[in-house]
């Protein structure tokens, strides 16, 4: 049979990359394939292995590295993912579905041992570092096919002029380590990111493709538990981009930076659009329900920080015939953002109501683990969302779940609303599609240090690792930051497009994987 009827055998694989960032140039770890393995022995390559049946890309990265390195999530963390690709060797007879990562080696003033924590096993002969700019696809070089290809998919910077380079390496780290700002605003950081990147491709040869994956890098590898409303900011401005390059106007790469410009500055809009949705729901779900019964006061809960939710619940209070408001804010451990939320609204409503205007503001700043208590009377549990999956299910800070569990049992005439953007609906998909955000433990564990928690030594002793090898005790501290709350326990989203329901979020849904295999499918 002929080369080019002859059917390949298609396999999907992981390809993770280990990097040492201690310089200024990092560093990437390459291994020798042995000549114990079925493919490719004694050719450099990352650690590699096949995906099982339904075991995610990433756990499958994770599962490779553990028994092939020993390496644990102590001593190395996901730093980058790559866009997937795939590619044919018709002389090994297979079809390969790579998915590309890049884990970072922590130093041990992270806890980990540095390179000291690396063991191979037998699939490879020996490691060494490598400069990423010197690893080619040829003979020469030594590697498994589309090794290059593979690297340059989480190392992309390669690719890039210096200039755009560093905007794109600045705007990923801020999107990285800003733990205070919402999905909105991280959107916000992340479309000035590229805009940042697209003033310096201007004449850069593939500008276009080098466009598109820029936005997905931001997308992807920002703060992609929150990235679901970057997707979408990214999609519509693309959208205007290729408008704009297929017309070929004069001014091409002005009219290109004015577009995007355009999105930044429309961002503002949809706050006002919300709260103006959120007066409109309870003008038709709510007044009517106080004024049959004589009520005088709403009873709202809420946790986390988020200004759409603070001007919205002001301003519709504002339009009520209600003159007290009872407000619950569950404290949001580990940084307090409920508490933080609390003094907002206390600012706020000091500035909009005057003491004679006859209206009365109670706050209540609960503990999270009184969600039960702070729950019992509330006429509405309002929450923001991270990511509202095709399903309506959304992913919001961990305390949700709890609070919306607490209503239904408690004070079931209680309504669970959602208030987001319409930008935060994903692209189809189970939840479980999406990876928990581990965050640094530190940020639980300090508020013990400093509270003087008896016994907290100890766990931080174990937890830096300066126990003995041979020891069997073990010591977590979990930071999630997010969690999701089931589409079933949702009675409304409040959207700059007003309430919607759940078929609303799934054909939203839809329209979102449309515009994203056109623009990032190819890559």
């Amino acid at each position: 049979m002929s080369e080019s009827h002859t059917k390949l055998q298609q396999k999907s694989v992981v390809s993770s990359f280990i990097f040492s960032i201690t310089s200024e140039t990092p560093k990437v770890a390459l291994f020798k394939r042995s000549d114990k393995v079925n493919t490719y022995q004694h050719h450099l390559a990352p650690i590699s292995g096949s995906i099982d049946h339904q075991e995610s890309p990433l756990t499958a990265a994770w599962r490779e590295i553990n028994e092939e390195t020993s390496l644990t999530p102590q001593d190395i963390e996901l730093w980058r993912q790559g866009k997937p690709y795939s590619f044919s060797d018709p002389s090994i007879g297979r079809q390969w579905i790579i998915y590309p990562f890049a884990f970072r080696l922590k130093g041990r003033e992270e806890g980990g041992k540095g390179e000291a924590a690396i063991k191979i096993d037998w699939e490879h002969e020996e490691w060494e570092w490598y400069d990423p700019k010197e690893v080619v696809d040829d003979e020469h070089f030594g590697g498994v096919p589309r090794l290059a290809e593979s690297l340059r998919r989480v190392y992309f910077e390669l690719d890039m002029n210096d200039k755009a380079r560093s905007a794109l390496q600045s705007g990923l780290e801020l999107l990285k380590t800003d733990h205070s700002s919402g999905s909105h605003e991280l959107t916000t950081l992340a479309l000035k990111a590229f805009r940042n990147v697209l003033v310096h491709l201007q004449g850069h040869t593939n500008w276009w493709e080098t466009t598109r994956m820029a936005a997905w890098h931001l997308w992807k590898n920002g703060r992609e538990s929150m990235g679901s409303a970057t997707l979408n900011a990214f999609l519509g401005v693309l959208a205007d981009i290729d408008n704009i390059k297929t017309r070929r106007p004069e001014n091409q790469w002005d009219r290109i930076l004015t577009a995007v410009d355009h999105h930044l500055e429309r961002r503002r809009e949809t706050a006002s659009h919300i709260n103006e949705a959120f007066t409109a729901y309870l003008d038709s779900d709510f007044l009517p329900k106080i004024q049959s019964q004589g009520k005088d006061k709403l009873t709202l809960l809420t946790l986390s920080a988020s200004s759409t939710i603070r001007d919205s619940i002001l301003d519709a209070f504002k339009s009520l015939p209600v003159s007290h408001l009872d407000l619950r804010i569950l404290e949001s451990r580990p940084l307090f953002e409920g508490a933080s939320m609390a003094s907002s609204l206390l600012l706020e409503f000091e500035c909009k109501f005057s003491p004679s205007s006859g209206q009365h503001l109670q706050i209540s700043v609960h503990t999270d683990a009184s969600a039960a208590l702070a729950v019992k009377d509330v006429d509405f549990v309002l929450l923001g969302a991270d990511r509202i999956s095709s399903s309506g299910s959304v992913s919001n800070k961990t305390g949700s779940l709890p609070a919306v569990l607490c209503a239904k049992h408690i004070s079931p005439e209680a309504k669970v609303l959602v208030f987001s953007g319409l930008e935060k609906v994903a692209e189809p998909g189970t939840e479980d599609d999406h990876q928990p955000e581990e965050n640094n433990p530190i940020e639980v564990i300090n508020p013990w240090v400093d509270t003087g928690v008896k016994g907290v030594g100890k766990l931080q002793e174990r937890l830096r690792g300066t126990k003995k090898e041979t020891s069997n005790c073990v010591v977590e501290v979990k930071n999630v930051y997010f969690e999701w709350v089931d589409a079933n326990l949702i009675d409304a989203f409040i959207t700059e497009e007003g309430a919607m329901g759940a078929t609303d979020i799934h054909n939203k849904a839809q329209e979102v994987q449309q515009k994203a295999d056109k623009y990032f499918g190819s890559l």
